[in-house]
Formats: structure tokens, sequence, C-alpha cells
């Protein structure tokens, strides 16, 4: 009898601390938040992009480099043939999406990536495209370069090391190094999906070179995208569960050390820098819990964000861009050049709005 006892009451205390985790889970995901729309006027999806656009970045010249058909837990469509990387000419009124040949000696048909990032020789003014990829559920880093002309990216490198386990973006700091965030603490994926119930600050920021690699920032619930501002002097990171942006100078050990956070009030998901004005542009889930429990009938919604001035003591926060799913799903990324704004997905479609 006493044994049932105890074995009653340890189940009771599981119960109620998995009800507890989950009440919090869903207050973290913003569960019972209204998303109200807040369209633009001139907005159209781009054709031929409709299995995601996981993460946009765009050359100073107005060129958008989008990674599109990422395979991962949780997301609800994938296609069947491998990942892809596309540009789109902002300047082109046709904002027609290019794929980009993928030269070298690598496995196309793994290619599954997720975040990219842009490193620019000042010196030749070569481009490195980085990618984050997951082949068959691994975590490595591909470098390309991108041949413009050619509309091809040339593999040069693939990086993989144990402190990269769960990468989910990264920003190159020069040809053969870069910040990287990894997302989880766990590597086991039935760990992975439990983490968000856990709710534990374990994730962190990594920096790689070919003489160091170490963790540079700890302490985030789920470390997602990462930037650095134009003078690269600072680094960004979102913290998707904490709804914050962080902000961190970069020390000469190339430590990161943390000057303030800025609340998005949204689950933000990558983070995009105007070089012309140091503007912060984010992709976020309004209602992260419709991103865990995926229904077409209440479908997850998506959610823009501009922090300007994100230096100074009043930062200010401006929601440009806001849907309830009828348009476009899980919004992952924004991208702004001069007038044209681009929204990616994680799985669903790009939408691209003439802000004039």
């Amino acid at each position: 009898m006493g044994k049932l006892l105890i074995v009653f009451a340890l189940i009771t205390v599981f119960v109620a601390f998995l009800g507890e985790r989950i009440i919090t889970l869903r207050k973290v995901c913003l569960a019972s938040r209204e998303v109200i729309p807040n369209h633009l006027p001139n907005c159209r999806h781009l054709k031929g992009l409709e299995y995601g656009s996981e993460d946009i970045t765009v050359l100073p010249h107005g060129l958008a480099i989008i990674s599109t058909g990422l395979k991962y837990p949780g997301v609800m469509f994938s296609p069947d043939s491998p990942g892809k990387i596309y540009t789109v000419d902002l300047h082109d009124p046709r904002l027609k999406p290019v794929e980009l040949k993928i030269a070298g000696a690598f496995d196309v048909h793994s290619f599954n990536p997720h975040g990219i990032g842009v490193y620019i020789d000042e010196k030749d003014h070569s481009v490195y495209l980085f990618v984050v990829n997951h082949p068959r559920d691994n975590s490595q880093v591909e470098v390309f370069r991108f041949v413009e002309e050619d509309n091809s990216i040339v593999h040069l490198n693939t990086i993989q090391h144990e402190l990269l386990y769960s990468v989910n973006d990264v920003v190159p700091v020069g040809a053969d190094r870069f910040y990287a965030t990894n997302d989880h603490y766990f590597s086991n994926a039935i760990m992975k999906r439990l983490e968000p119930v856990i709710g534990r600050p374990w994730t962190n920021v990594v920096y790689y070179s070919p003489d160091e690699v170490k963790v540079v920032a700890e302490g985030f619930f789920m470390a997602n995208g990462i930037n650095s501002s134009p003078d690269k002097r600072h680094i960004y990171v979102a913290d998707i569960f904490d709804h914050k942006i962080y902000v961190m100078a970069i020390q000469e050990n190339k430590n990161l050390t943390v000057i303030k956070s800025v609340d998005a009030g949204s689950l933000c998901d990558n983070v995009e820098v105007d070089l012309d004005t140091g503007d912060l542009w984010l992709g976020c889930f309004p209602n992260g819990w419709k991103m865990l429990h995926y229904d077409p009938e209440d479908p997850p919604g998506c959610e823009v964000i501009q922090i300007q001035n994100v230096h100074s003591e009043k930062p200010i926060v401006k929601q440009v861009y806001c849907d309830n799913g009828s348009i476009i799903q899980g919004c992952s990324v924004s991208a702004f050049y001069r007038d044209k704004l681009l929204i990616g997905t994680v799985f669903h479609k790009t939408l691209a709005c003439d802000m004039k």
C-alpha cells in the first residue's frame, strides 16, 4: 500500500509539473494573442517560391539571396526535392526568383538550407555565402563563393564541429570565420522536442575560425536569428522564446558582451539589418502556439517588426505588417531594401511589398 501511495504521489507531482510547463509554454508562445491584420497596400506573392524562404539577405546593390525548401522537425510542408538557393533582383519590377546553380564537390541531393549570411571581401569584392545545412538531420555550415554573372554558387568548404551541433543561423565576419546560433541544447531528436516544455535558457552563440572555436555567449531560451551591425562592431541575436533582441559588443578576443536587449513583443526568428539606416527588420510569429500545433483552418500568422535606433536609450519598435495566416503563414524573415520589403516563411509562400 505504501509503495502505491509513493507511486501515486510521484505521478501527481509529474502531472502537476507537466501542466505548469504547458501553461508556461502557452504564455511564452502568446497562445491567447488575437492576431489583428495590419496589411500593406502593394503586396504580392513571388511565383516559384512555394515551400518557404526561411532566410533572406540582401546584398548592398539590391540583390536578395533566399534559402528555400527547409526540411526540419515541426515544419509542416516541405518539398520532395532538395533545398535550393535563389536570388531576386529588387531593382527589377518583375521580382523574378532565379535559382542558383551549385558547382563544386557538393552533395546537392541532401542539401537542406536553413539560415544564411554573406561576407564581402573588401579587397577583391568576392562574395562568400555561408549556409546552415542539415543533411540527414546533421548540422554544418557550407561556404560558397557567389558568382553573380553565372547565377551560381561554388562550394568551397564544409565546416563541422562538436560545438556546432544545432545550428540555426550564421553571420560571417570573414571569409573563413563566423558567429552562429545553436537553437537547442540537446542533440537527441526526442529531447529537442521536449526543450520548449522544459523551458530553460541553455542555448548559445558560437564563434568559429580555423584557429579557434568557442562559445561566446549563452543563456538564451532559443537563440535564433543572428546578424551584425553595419560597422561590424555589434552582433544582434533574436531569442525567440524570450521575445527579445539582444545587442552585444564584439570584444578583441571575439567574445560577446551583452549591452542591452529590446523587447520585440513577438516570437521573432531571423534578424536582417538595413545597411543604410542600421534598422533591424524581423520576421516573427505573432502566435507561436499555432506554429507548434498547425491547424489549416486556423493557421499561424505573420508579423514584421522594425526596430529603429536600436542603440539609443529608447529604440522605436514598430509593427510594419501583420496577417492572420490568410495571406502568409509562419513568417521567419523580413528584409528591406530602399522601397521594397520581402517577407519570407518557414514553409509557406514569399511576399513582396512595394512601400513607395
